[in-house]
């Protein structure tokens, strides 16, 4: 039997950490991009009994760069290559405010035992962490093959632990600028009187179209960190659901955009709607292909923006939308925009490609939700980082093989990491004076060679060697190769940092290094 010991600081009382811990989406907010993902998580929190599934990429970089290899398959094959291990677990030992346990039921190990215990340490807390775990076959394996495998399992936990480690102490401070930790709540109720409570916080109650997405899936976490309820648009054939044979489960709001229909009963308690729904771009940019991008966002946002303008008006509750846009709105190239120069600020206009008019169209049905006074903020989101999709995914497998290289070369990249944008659009949902446009970019864009250099020195790998062309080309088509990958944008983000939005990663770099545990 083999144990691995770690301890964490945070400085923040023992009561909200512990309370953070024990909110839905605490363990997808832990578990690393590069390791896998959360399949299911405890609905009460790790109480005695409750279970978690997880998946689990192998060790390492050839591990992540294997999901994410898989991952980019999928999305053009009609089905996706298995490349992860499951995980199921059952909590115990749960101590309020002190600890709790995990067990593995079912994994890749022979046994697994994590046990956790918070301890008060000066002004903050001390997570103090013990796993005794055996992998198969540790009894059988000779001395040095066994200690080689148990030392290169500590190193992948190292990764893991101080990828949690961050993720802890920035979700506490996020938490606790927006005034959502359980202490600065508990303070506040105490203040106000019962009628006075429901507002007491803000935003209570939070609805979220889009909500399996990489997007979608932190965003959710994230308001479930700050105590607010969340509910997941998820599509349902509303005349079967009236008639009894297809139900909503528990937290879900039944909709279904194709054909115009949503339960706006279940939506109307809803302080606001977080709509991320959309079909992804990667694809080849065919006929077909486009009417389906511009339906699966114009058509939900109007159906969204028109519900809630009916709500507001039968029963103003000074409702909020928060809804997705691109930075394809400027144009790919200078050559798509009319009369802009320089830097793309929320000012400009549209530009006049494919991918603006869709931007264009998308932020112009959201903001028919205003003519009954909701609050309206769209975020122009620019190329996420995480190896679970978007670009990086895309490169990461012929980075970690030795053969990767900039995607162009002169062109402006304008990036955000997985959770600031994630952080970018719980601020706007929680920021009274957020409205219209807001770019989602970090506030240090890039050309294609510098994210390639920037990469492979994260990696450790070179970086020198262009890829060509017709790869994305064959991927995308000519034109969503233009507009995707050949893009020149070099967006602001003043207007996120004026609205007080504090980048956790403001560089590539530090992006780079937390989502791929380097």
């Amino acid at each position: 039997m083999s144990r691995f010991d770690h301890e964490t600081y945070l400085p923040f009382a023992r009561d909200d950490v512990f309370a953070w811990y024990t909110r839905r989406g605490a363990l997808t907010r832990l578990h690393p991009p590069f390791a896998g993902e959360v399949l299911a998580e405890p609905e009460d929190g790790p109480v005695n009994g409750a279970e978690s599934q997880i998946t689990l990429n192998l060790p390492g970089l050839f591990g992540a760069s294997a999901t994410a290899a898989a991952g980019l398959a999928g999305s053009v094959l009609p089905f996706s290559p298995r490349s992860r291990l499951a995980w199921h677990s059952r909590h115990e030992d749960f101590r309020p405010g002190h600890g709790f346990t995990d067990v593995m039921i079912s994994g890749p190990m022979h046994s697994w035992r994590h046990e956790r215990e918070f301890l008060d340490q000066g002004q903050g807390t001390l997570l103090r962490e013990t796993i005794t775990y055996q992998h198969p076959a540790e009894s059988r394996l000779p001395g040095p093959l066994r200690r080689r495998i148990q030392n290169s399992l500590e190193q992948e936990l190292h990764r893991v632990f101080t990828f949690r480690a961050h993720q802890t102490a920035q979700d506490l401070a996020f938490h606790q600028s927006h005034g959502r930790l359980a202490s600065q709540q508990r303070e506040r109720r105490s203040h106000l009187d019962v009628e006075d409570d429901a507002c007491a916080d803000g935003p209570q109650v939070v609805a979220v179209s889009g909500a399996s997405g990489m997007i979608g899936t932190q965003v959710c976490a994230l308001l479930g960190g700050a105590g607010i309820e969340v509910r997941r648009l998820v599509r349902r054939d509303l005349s079967r659901t009236e008639a009894g044979e297809s139900e909503t489960g528990v937290g879900e709001i039944a909709w279904d955009p194709d054909s115009g229909q949503l339960d706006e009963q279940a939506l109307a308690d809803v302080d606001v709607v977080i709509n991320l729904a959309g079909r992804p771009l990667a694809s080849r940019f065919t006929d077909e292909h486009k009417r389906r991008v511009r339906s699966s966002r114009v058509d939900g946002t109007t159906l969204l923006a028109e519900t809630l303008a009916h709500l507001e008006e039968t029963s103003p509750r000074g409702r909020a939308l928060i809804s997705g846009s691109a930075i394809g709105w400027y144009g790919a190239t200078a050559q798509d925009r009319v009369g802009a120069a320089g830097q793309l600020t929320e000012s400009m206009p549209s530009g006049t490609d494919f991918l603006a008019e869709v931007c264009r169209a998308w932020e112009s049905a959201a903001r028919r939700a205003e003519t009954s006074g909701v609050r309206v903020a769209t975020i122009r989101t620019g190329l996420v980082q995480s190896p679970s999709g978007g670009a990086l995914q895309q490169m990461l497998p012929l980075f970690a093989v030795g053969v990767g290289g900039p995607l162009g070369g002169p062109q402006m990249q304008s990036w955000i990491s997985l959770d600031d944008i994630a952080g970018l659009i719980v601020h706007l949902a929680l920021t009274p004076s957020a409205r219209g446009p807001v770019n989602g970019v970090a506030p240090a864009p890039v050309t294609a060679r510098a994210y390639a250099r920037c990469l492979g020195a994260v990696l450790r790998r070179p970086s020198a060697l262009p890829t060509p062309s017709f790869g994305p080309k064959l991927l995308l088509g000519a034109q969503g190769s233009r507009e995707l990958v050949m893009a020149d944008q070099n967006a602001s983000a003043e207007k996120a940092l004026d609205l007080g939005y504090a980048f956790r990663h403001p560089t590539l770099e530090e992006a780079l290094r937390h989502v791929l545990g380097r």
